[in-house]
């Protein structure tokens, strides 16, 4: 990306200030991202140490606040974001992968597969417009951006401050919960359709079991796993893809934080950014290997 993070940060200064900057100054601005006179092992090895130390320097667009102050700031809104709607996705599509596996052909499943297939299909930003214009801008039943009520006062013990965060997420977790639960549906679906052909499940039926029975007891429990240990990986990978839905709500998470970092060059930000999304999906997966082992037995032996 081009661009020079130091000349940004120098331009900042002088909107705010309204002073030139001399020589002298613009050295110690330069310092700031690093000694430009070290060499290029040198420069890792300080790269390195600030990201364990957390020290990810200054905000290029709001100097002097830190990085990381930022980023304390977004993250639970994130978290919050992502874990309501990756959690609602994954409940609504394994039900709904339950019920149409078990009766693949039926009416219901002829019925579900289409609609699924579109809302996949959709990029999240066209559902997340859609839902704007149609529930905040025409019909008025919730805010169109922001992530709580600013006439309410910031406590978290607050019971309608609590309130307002719900009323401003519903949106956004519903653009998430209609971008995600396909996914879960068809993985669900294919797995009951597999494991509904086992001998297990044939035995069951002969016995003569209420098909509740086999559905939840023996068939769901057994194709359940790879749909458990994904939740794991979909919540550490969809951090990284809420930034559209969080840019059309205005929703101050990470991922509205970035779109501002890449729209004023704030290097520093976009760094200590992509290095959290990275690391949740490091974190998300190696949750998700360890509850694989956990729940199958037979991983072990392997």
């Amino acid at each position: 990306m081009p661009g020079d993070p130091a000349q940004t940060l120098a331009l900042q200064i002088t909107r705010q200030t309204g002073a030139s900057l001399t020589p002298e100054m613009m050295a110690s601005i330069r310092n700031l991202y690093g000694d430009p006179n070290a060499n290029l092992l040198q420069q890792y090895i300080d790269y390195l140490t600030s990201i364990f130390t957390l020290d990810f320097g200054l905000s290029v667009s709001r100097y002097p606040v830190p990085v990381l102050d930022l980023i304390a700031e977004a993250l639970p809104w994130t978290l919050f974001l992502v874990g309501v709607s990756t959690i609602a996705a994954w409940i609504i599509g394994t039900a709904l992968g339950i019920l149409v596996g078990f009766r693949p052909g039926s009416r219901l499943d002829t019925w579900l597969t289409p609609v699924s297939q579109f809302f996949s299909s959709t990029p999240s930003f066209w559902i997340a417009l859609i839902l704007l214009w149609v529930f905040a801008l025409t019909l008025g039943w919730f805010p169109s951006s922001g992530g709580y009520d600013p006439n309410v006062p910031f406590q978290i013990n607050n019971f309608w401050f609590v309130l307002s965060i719900f009323e401003y997420a519903a949106l956004p977790i519903l653009t998430g919960v209609f971008v995600g639960f396909s996914g879960w549906m068809f993985s669900m679906r294919n797995m009951m359709v597999t494991t509904t052909s086992e001998d297990f499940v044939t035995l069951a039926r002969g016995k003569g079991l209420s098909n509740s029975r086999v559905i939840f007891r023996y068939a769901a429990r057994n194709a359940m796993l790879p749909n458990v240990t994904g939740l794991a990986t979909a919540i550490g990978g969809i951090i990284g893809g809420v930034v559209l839905t969080e840019i059309v709500f205005t929703y101050p998470g990470m991922g509205y934080l970035l779109y501002q970092a890449i729209t004023t060059k704030d290097f520093p930000l976009m760094q200590a950014i992509f290095l959290i999304i990275v690391l949740a999906v490091l974190v998300a997966n190696f949750i998700a290997d360890s509850l694989y082992v956990l729940l199958d037995p037979r991983t072990k032996e392997s």
